[in-house]
């Protein structure tokens, strides 16, 4: 009797990246696993989308764009590439309007993408209508997404949402919605999900489906249930999985495909992969990203995820984060934090954006206080600016959102406020441009859109590179520019070149001079008095703007300067009216949680 083929789509080069490495990795580092992976007979990709869109221009310096352009050059003209998108968000945070959700379609295309995962955090099947409507006009492979999750025992109004009964009513919508499609996932971005609801959803989706139709299944291993998952999704009918390899498998990723192919050992389904030559492409992806930094919680099983589901594809990018700005002891404290936020936001499923809008509030609360600081992705989630949440939000964190960040609840269709907002679109995108004397492509368009200033400073070539590569020590080395720096019993190593220093993997610039300089010189203060207000921070970050130079006048409630946190930027504003005295922080800068930013008269 033939067994049945499992088609495998290798996920290692992007979801895997983001799971492991936060999505910073170089891709010149890659491109030979991805050579030896075709070489080993696999088509069918995961080449870019999510977090590894923003990335590259955040982190590593590099154009996603030319990045896909090499990827489809190296796995060769028949492959199937396939990205992953956000809906209406696309590949950000925040959604688009119309022109841009089109032009992202249209670009993909243009770069050799074949299919694109079209998802909404949400399953509010309006956010997937235009989005899919693009992707399948701009003649590429539209696979449309149901996204799971478990919730909790216990858990209020459980019975209403991530049950096999959602799901194939999410489905049903988007079937009625005439949302024209090429397969269908079913996708659990925390790899929290029980296979007992894994089998029964897609039991009774592939009822639903013409059988040309294929389903795949995608899941992570965080919870340490991920193969028995996929088991469960084979014998509910799905004919096709998303398989990773090592060194970015397990833990936070997918299985590794050779672990699913031990699995299936003597059952009715087969992967079509020839194991050996599967075994030296990891060898060589070993090889490949053997100088990166491995994060220990990348490849860890956590068994409490269930009860605060941070995904896979997250949890490193948070962490690397967490790491840039010296507070990772602070992690445990937020990720038990998330349960309370996922509760009150409405149970959106936490694959971004909605996870990182999880994230960032459940990080407010811990460093700032609960419920203190509303993010502003989750109090306009909460608002139903991003469509309608699976069931209500807690009218308190309502009425605190509303408050907070001046907005009324909606119902209105995401891309119709977008279409309306005037700090949005294509032209809101050419004035940054050309305020940058920046030529407006459409790739730079685009990139200005979902991106926005870091995008412009990366084109700008002013972009500064963070990515976490162990600093190799040579004991023969005479040249006395590598360190070891401990400092409050922390570690740092620290090589030293020419005007550059590089800090635990992350370049910064530096310089050293001989004695003791005098303070700060006095254009950065002008005559403070004994009613001087100091502003501090109430959160580590970056410093993304300073709107007030000193001798300024401020008035009570206007912001002062703009920190960049986990993705999110916090306005800081005068609590007084007065005038700028000092300031004491400039764009870039790192700071801490308490820390001086300017002080008022």
């Amino acid at each position: 009797m033939a067994k049945k083929k499992v088609d495998v789509m290798i996920t290692a080069f992007r979801d895997g990246f983001q799971s492991v490495y936060g999505a910073r990795v170089f891709t010149n580092d890659f491109l030979p696993a991805v050579e030896a992976t075709v070489n080993a007979g696999i088509d069918h990709f995961e080449a870019g989308g999510g977090a590894m869109f923003q990335s590259p221009f955040f982190y590593t310096n590099e154009n996603a764009f030319e990045m896909m352009d090499k990827f489809r050059k190296t796995a060769g003209p028949k492959a199937n590439l396939q990205t992953l998108a956000r809906g209406v968000n696309v590949v950000g945070l925040e959604s688009q309007p119309r022109e841009i959700i089109k032009l992202h379609a249209q670009l993909f295309k243009k770069h050799g993408i074949t299919t694109i995962r079209n998802f909404d955090a949400l399953n509010d099947v309006n956010n997937l209508i235009y989005s899919g409507q693009c992707i399948h006009d701009a003649g590429l492979k539209h696979e449309v997404v149901v996204t799971m999750m478990s919730l909790p025992p216990g858990t209020p109004h459980a019975e209403k949402a991530h049950t096999p009964e959602f799901y194939v009513k999410t489905l049903k919508d988007i079937l009625d919605a005439g949302i024209p499609y090429d397969s269908v996932c079913f996708k659990d971005a925390s790899g929290t999900s029980t296979p007992t609801v894994i089998r029964e959803t897609i039991k009774q989706a592939r009822a639903m489906i013409p059988a040309n139709i294929p389903i795949r299944f995608h899941s992570h291993d965080t919870a340490g249930t991920c193969i028995a998952c996929y088991m469960a999704a084979l014998e509910g009918g799905a004919n096709g999985l998303d398989l990773s390899m090592a060194p970015v498998s397990g833990g936070t990723c997918q299985s590794d495909v050779i672990s699913m192919w031990h699995a299936l050992r003597g059952t009715d389904w087969d992967l079509g992969i020839d194991v050996e030559k599967m075994r030296e492409a990891e060898e060589v992806f070993k090889d490949c990203m053997k100088d990166y930094f491995m994060p220990p919680e990348a490849k860890a099983v956590e068994p409490t995820i269930p009860f605060s589901p941070m995904p896979g594809g997250a949890l490193t990018a948070n962490t690397q984060m967490m790491r840039d700005n010296g507070i990772m002891d602070r992690y445990p404290e937020v990720i038990h934090a998330m349960g309370e936020v996922v509760e009150k936001g409405g149970f959106g499923t936490s694959v971004t954006p909605v996870s990182q809008f999880y994230f960032q509030q459940a990080f407010n609360n811990v460093m700032i206080g609960p419920w203190k600081k509303i993010a502003d992705g989750y109090g306009k989630m909460v608002l139903g600016y991003f469509g309608k949440t699976p069931i209500a939000p807690d009218p308190e964190i309502i009425k605190i959102s509303s408050e907070q960040l001046g907005l009324q609840p909606t119902t209105s269709l995401s891309v119709d406020i977008d279409d309306k907002d005037p700090k949005k679109g294509i032209e809101a995108a050419k004035k940054l441009l050309k305020d940058a004397n920046i030529e407006a492509t459409d790739e730079n368009i685009f990139i200005a859109s979902t991106c926005k200033e870091k995008g412009i400073t990366f084109l700008q070539g002013k972009a500064t590179v963070s990515v976490y590569k162990n600093v190799k020590s040579d004991a023969k080395s005479a040249s006395g520019n590598e360190f070891t720096v401990t400092v409050n019993s922390k570690k740092y190593n620290v090589v030293l070149e020419g005007e550059k220093a590089t800090v635990n993997g992350k370049s910064v610039n530096y310089s050293i001079k001989e004695g003791i300089e005098a303070a700060a010189s006095s254009s950065n203060t002008v005559g403070e008095s004994a009613d001087s207000k100091p502003i501090n921070s109430p959160l580590p970050g970056a410093i993304m703007k300073v709107l007030k130079n000193v001798g300024d006048h401020v008035s009570e409630g206007e912001v002062i300067v703009t920190i960049e946190a986990m993705k999110m930027e916090t306005e800081i504003k005068s609590p007084v009216e007065g005038h700028v005295s000092h300031m004491a922080v400039a764009p870039g800068d790192k700071v801490t949680a308490g820390q001086l930013l300017a002080t008022i008269n």
